[in-house]
């Protein structure tokens, strides 16, 4: 079994980390630069940061955050948010981070994945997807979750992999922020159908969550959450030990 990943998510909107319930009702956390070196220090394997203001101020504001951030840890760093075109993989990579993350730049230029992983390489990109069930189906959302794009979710993300992406995250929105479990089903289909690493999102309220994730999915690379962590009702070192005692691997 690979060793186990724990990756706190930090959406981060107007130079704060914020966190709501299924996308919604955001409520301010903590300064993202402390809230990273907690992280950093307590075990976090890596970090993934979601920039979630669109206007040209709150870009500026973000790209020294992460600048500062980069500085601070030593921890790889995923950004995601805003990524349209390959100059924003530029961007966020000349500041420090090791990943971007692309969603609703990927939807509206299919070729996008593709043009990044040619330049910066595939371990650089990863597809971030937003999916909830609609009648039934797992359906693609854009724009945050706001915009259902009526793709089948499995079939675009393979897609996406064939492209070029190295990393998947599957963000479930039908578990987010309500705190009852990962969404396995979900999970569990998008690890059968790629061959590069997926990252669950979306549903964690307990250690156990992450015990039964691994468990039930033992092909899953990582565990990522935020509320959990940012409100201190889940510490990582403590995750971490609850994991190795029931025989999955994780670096502590």
């Amino acid at each position: 079994m690979i060793t186990k990943r724990i990756i706190p998510c930090l959406d981060v909107k107007d130079g704060k980390v914020v966190k709501g319930v299924n996308f919604e009702k955001l409520k301010d956390v903590a300064s993202p630069v402390d809230l990273a070196r907690f992280y950093s220090d307590n075990g976090a394997d890596e970090l993934v940061f979601f920039y979630i203001t669109a206007s040209a101020e709150g870009r500026k504001l973000f790209t020294e955050v992460l600048t500062e951030v980069a500085k601070t840890v030593f921890i790889p760093l995923t950004v995601g948010g805003g990524i349209r075109e390959t100059s924003d993989f530029e961007r966020v990579l000349s500041c420090g981070a090791d990943k971007v993350s692309v969603n609703s730049g990927a939807i509206a230029n299919p070729d996008l994945i593709r043009q990044a992983a040619q330049k910066y390489g595939n371990q650089c990109v990863v597809i971030s997807a937003d999916i909830k069930r609609v009648d039934g189906k797992f359906h693609v959302f854009a724009k945050g979750g706001r915009e259902d794009t009526g793709m089948d979710a499995v079939p675009w993300i393979v897609r996406c992999v064939r492209e070029g992406a190295g990393e998947v995250v599957v963000n479930s929105m039908d578990t987010d922020g309500v705190k009852n479990g990962f969404d396995i089903e979900l999970l569990d289909a998008v690890c059968k159908a790629v061959d590069v690493p997926v990252i669950a999102s979306g549903g964690a309220g307990s250690q156990q969550h992450f015990v039964e994730l691994f468990q039930k999915i033992p092909t899953i690379d990582a565990g990522l959450a935020a509320s959990v962590f940012h409100f201190g009702e889940i510490a990582i070192p403590d995750l971490k030990n609850t994991l190795k005692q029931n025989g999955i691997i994780v670096r502590l």
